[in-house]
């Protein structure tokens, strides 16, 4: 790979961000030369993103740290339609309503990596519902979708996965991809945008923006994807043993967050502090040399940095003093994720089960089961090794809680509630 002369180009090389890039010269040469836009879309599936798109999002955070203007674009226009790529089988299709809600929660922890305003660097983020909902299909067809190869659609690994299960693909999502391409379209008319960037999966759908540009009309755009990561044992970014590792604090408490981090594997450790970082280059590795015992305080390190941008520092240092007492000290600490019982159902007693998989620790009776005898699940600290305890008021310690842990590292409080 080429040596950049631009300083976004240069950064995101050296932290490991880059995959492909449809012209590296050209796109070097422009974002040495003048200030650049960029684009990465969002489809609002859920009312939060999670962990797996925090690449994405440090990639627009990079752009506008090196002066260049970041667009966040939210697909309440293709979000109706719902990205195929890769998927087994038909998203569930969402409502208007439900679109809306999801961006307005999603929004929220964009502010965390990106500056938004009207000023010439400012990032803006922009909701494709704009221009998608009110196309007029009969013009759709005849100004754009002319420009659409049906044999070169069919090629795209996207869709050849799907076709080559025998699952069927709906003509609704084959057109996301021309949505998405004439996003980019818009895009450039409208706010001079030259650059898409995605994961390496979304390449085929951003080099059909860049030629149907061409065909529009557009100056020359360009495409940038970054690697689809995966954890050194194989396991999928933003994905825990309880469920997705999502960026919403009313989803993932900054105390769980910063311990998804906490657990990172060894070998992930360095790689990590250059994506999900803003740490210098020359800090990441001195950090990256340690071994041994040390490198558990290298991921303390790394869990906090990450906690920090998305939850502030305070959050983030009050995550790793909540871990501190309670790993290295064994104290119980307020600061520890807790749930409410009510004290009624608590003097009648609750099943152990019911109360594992209510706390969060299981995603069912069966799991909560295979924990217990498992010997993973704790009260108090104290093993447990009957399934069908029930749990009541009597367990609710001289601190007003009731403490139930899952291993070593996970510790929910139950709080009695009126």
């Amino acid at each position: 790979m080429a040596e950049f002369k631009s300083d976004f180009l240069r950064t995101l090389q050296e932290r490991g961000f880059i995959h492909q890039i449809s012209d590296e010269t050209g796109l070097d040469d422009l974002f040495a030369k003048e200030t650049v836009t960029a684009y990465i879309g969002f489809d609002p599936t859920a009312s939060s993103l999670h962990a797996g798109s925090l690449i994405q999002i440090m990639m627009l955070h990079w752009m506008q740290a090196t002066g260049h203007r970041a667009i966040s674009l939210m697909g309440g226009g293709t979000g109706m339609v719902g990205d195929p790529s890769f998927k087994e089988e038909s998203r569930q299709l969402m409502t208007i309503d439900t679109i809306e809600n999801n961006i307005a929660s999603i929004k929220r922890c964009f502010s965390n990596y990106l500056t938004y305003g009207d000023g010439p660097k400012d990032a803006l983020m922009i909701n494709n519902a704009e221009w998608l909902r009110s196309l007029n299909y009969l013009e759709f067809l005849r100004d754009v979708g002319r420009h659409f190869s049906v044999n070169r659609m069919l090629s795209f690994d996207s869709v050849k996965t799907r076709l080559d299960r025998e699952q069927s693909l709906s003509f609704l999502e084959f057109n996301y991809m021309i949505l998405q391409a004439y996003d980019f379209v818009e895009l450039a008319k409208r706010y001079d945008c030259r650059l898409q960037m995605g994961g390496s999966d979304q390449w085929g759908n951003i080099v059909n923006g860049i030629d149907l540009g061409h065909r529009m009309g557009t100056p020359q755009l360009f495409a940038l994807t970054s690697p689809l990561l995966t954890t050194s044992s194989g396991a999928k970014m933003g994905k825990s043993a309880s469920g997705a590792v999502w960026l919403n604090a009313d989803l993932l408490s900054a105390y769980d967050f910063w311990q998804y981090w906490r657990n990172t594997e060894d070998a992930d450790v360095s790689r990590f502090l250059k994506l999900y970082t803003t740490l210098p280059m020359d800090e990441i590795a001195r950090l990256s040399a340690l071994a041994g015992s040390e490198i558990n305080e290298v991921k303390k390190i790394l869990a906090t940095e990450v906690t920090a941008i998305l939850h502030g520092r305070a959050a983030a240092e009050l995550a790793a003093e909540t871990a501190r007492k309670t790993f290295e000290e064994g104290a119980l600490s307020d600061n520890l994720p807790s749930v409410d019982v009510a004290a009624s159902e608590l003097h009648t007693g609750i099943g152990l089960l019911a109360l594992i998989v209510r706390a969060g620790l299981a995603a069912s009776n069966g799991e909560a089961r295979r924990h217990v005898q498992g010997g993973a699940v704790r009260i108090n600290d104290q093993a447990v090794s009957d399934e069908r305890k029930v749990v009541g008021s009597d367990e609710v310690t001289a601190d007003g809680v009731i403490k139930l842990s899952l291993g070593k590292k996970k510790h929910i409080l139950i709080r009695p509630a009126a």
